[in-house]
């Protein structure tokens, strides 16, 4: 769920959460034995390398199957590897299972995917999700904007069935990045043509494609000849095109639509109601944060420091949640979410993360005497996503504690912001996401905090981290790599990198004419196993 790496994961939740689409009812000539679901136009045409929003990776996803792929926990399992070695984390043999076909009858190879990795690293192809493949060997050389190399030295394929992995250091992330989106393998017919291939794409994965009417759905049909741990189960899938998602909870209760990911704002003190056995909720690995980048006036340095535990100390999150995401928001303990493997609630330090108003008061007066506080303390948020009651009751809070005029500030679209942000220009704070790409706690830090991430929206930077974060990635076992990710969030919290917020409960729903629909660890359903 997408966003380039990082950015991959704001866009999901934030571009699910503003389709603005051309209206559709998937009652209009719908076959009953398929499964309609919501979905909204791609960004780009589907190409894996390429695609780092919610709309695009819900489709991708269905059509290809990489080495591994995460079950609706989140537990990584092979899927096109037969086995996947390594004595050293940095060192990797890949064996595919044979006879494993594309839907045009060519076969997977370990140069599918070792090409269709090469293409996605290649600065000149501009690929969004390029930067995952970053941990190997060689990368540097081919993400260049003028490339030295056109393929990465880490890659090499010994047979047709076999490929090596050389990383640039060691990585306990690796293997369970494989189910990731961006390394799926293509079939030659992609590299002849790859906007072609994106608009008719040819996959290996649960489903086939078979229509895509821009702006109003994207039809899938069962792969006949997918044998993965994924099959479909039910008759195919329709991706309907929503331009709200009021619109689409009306046709889920009128029966129109089979299965909803996202209940509207309008909804979530009725839906339980409203669908009795058919709501469904799930703790998703998403985070809320409130970001601030230190060219900001009062929030570099010591001083800048200071405001932030003061900040996160003046916001009641746990009332937060209940008035205004009727419990469908949980309170960050941590960095990371509290789903993932490895989560510890109790870090030394995080008492920061929680409602302390006289506390708050103390710390920001402390700042005040470094450089008395003016102005007014604004965040940003983008009117398309949803955002406004609850980005107004953070501010409220604050301004209630710390008696300073703090407000939310509306952009039109999420670009407007991300665009700001980016070129380090947003000059306040801002509200921003992180929806994991892959379920591991070491994902969320690397991306957000490592000093050289081109993702580290608050432009953190201290290599005692880097440090911490490279050992966790080098650790033995996930046991050690856990308690070194530990250190890491303690140091963190230390330095209020940024402020963590809420963690978020999943709130979707099914109609009567599904008999069985799930979400995963991410908050999409499973929707291979939905079943009519």
């Amino acid at each position: 769920m997408r966003f380039t790496r990082a950015t991959a994961l704001i866009a999901t939740a934030l571009l699910a959460t503003s389709v603005g689409l051309s209206a559709c009812s998937s009652s209009d000539n719908a076959e009953t034995d398929i499964v309609t679901t919501n979905g909204g136009e791609p960004q780009n045409p589907l190409v894996p390398t390429n695609t780092n929003e919610n709309m695009g990776g819900r489709v991708t996803d269905r059509l290809f199957a990489g080495l591994k792929y995460y079950d609706a926990n989140g537990v990584a399992h092979d899927e096109v590897a037969e086995s996947i070695k390594s004595t050293d984390r940095k060192n990797y043999t890949i064996t595919i299972k044979p006879d494993w076909k594309f839907t045009d009858g060519t076969t997977v190879t370990a140069k599918s995917f070792v090409d269709a990795w090469n293409y996605g690293a290649l600065g000149t192809n501009a690929q969004l999700q390029g930067s995952m493949f970053d941990p190997i060997l060689g990368y540097d050389e081919v993400s260049a904007e003028k490339p030295t190399a056109q393929t990465m030295s880490g890659l090499k394929i010994v047979d047709e069935r076999t490929f090596t992995v050389e990383l640039k250091q060691p990585s306990i992330d690796f293997e369970t990045a494989l189910g990731f989106i961006a390394f799926y393998p293509l079939p030659e017919v992609a590299f002849k043509d790859m906007k072609a291939f994106g608009a008719n794409p040819v996959g290996n994965g649960p489903y086939k494609f078979e229509t895509w009417e821009h702006n109003v759905k994207i039809d899938l049909a069962p792969n006949p000849d997918y044998r993965g741990g994924r099959p479909a189960k039910n008759k195919g899938l329709r991706f309907v095109m929503y331009q709200s998602f009021d619109t689409a909870y009306s046709d889920l209760l009128a029966g129109n639509l089979d299965t909803l990911d996202i209940i509207p704002d309008s909804a979530l003190s009725t839906y339980k109601k409203d669908l009795g056995d058919r709501a469904i909720t799930k703790p998703i690995a998403y985070k809320a944060c409130l970001g601030i980048q230190t060219n900001v006036p009062h929030f570099g340095g010591e001083e800048g420091l200071l405001r932030r535990k003061a900040l996160s100390m003046a916001i009641n999150r746990e009332q937060i949640s209940e008035n205004i995401f009727q419990g469908l928001r949980k309170p960050a303990r941590d960095f990371t979410a509290s789903t993932l493997p490895g989560f510890d609630g109790n870090l030394p330090g995080s008492e920061v993360l929680k409602y302390n108003p006289e506390e708050a008061k103390k710390v920001w007066a402390q700042a005040d005497a470094m450089s008395p506080w003016s102005g007014r303390y604004e965040i940003a948020y983008n009117s398309d996503g949803g955002h406004q009651a609850w980005v107004e009751a953070v501010a409220n809070s604050i301004k209630n504690t710390l008696g300073i005029d703090a407000a939310g500030a509306p952009y039109p679209t999420f670009k407007n912001i991300r665009d700001l942000v980016n070129s380090r220009a947003i000059g306040k704070a801002f509200r921003y996401g992180w929806q994991g790409d892959y379920p591991t706690m070491l994902q969320f830090l690397t991306s957000m905090y490592y000093s050289f991430s081109t993702i580290n929206n608050v432009d953190y930077k201290n290599p005692e981290l880097d440090a911490l974060l490279d050992a966790a990635l080098a650790a033995a076992t996930l046991e050690e790599s856990y308690k070194i990710v530990a250190q890491a969030q303690t140091l963190l919290i230390k330095d209020m990198a940024d402020i963590p917020l809420f963690d978020y409960v999943a709130a979707a729903g099914r109609s009567d004419r599904v008999k069985k629909a799930e979400l995963t660890w991410n908050g999409l359903f499973d929707f291979e196993g939905i079943e009519k």
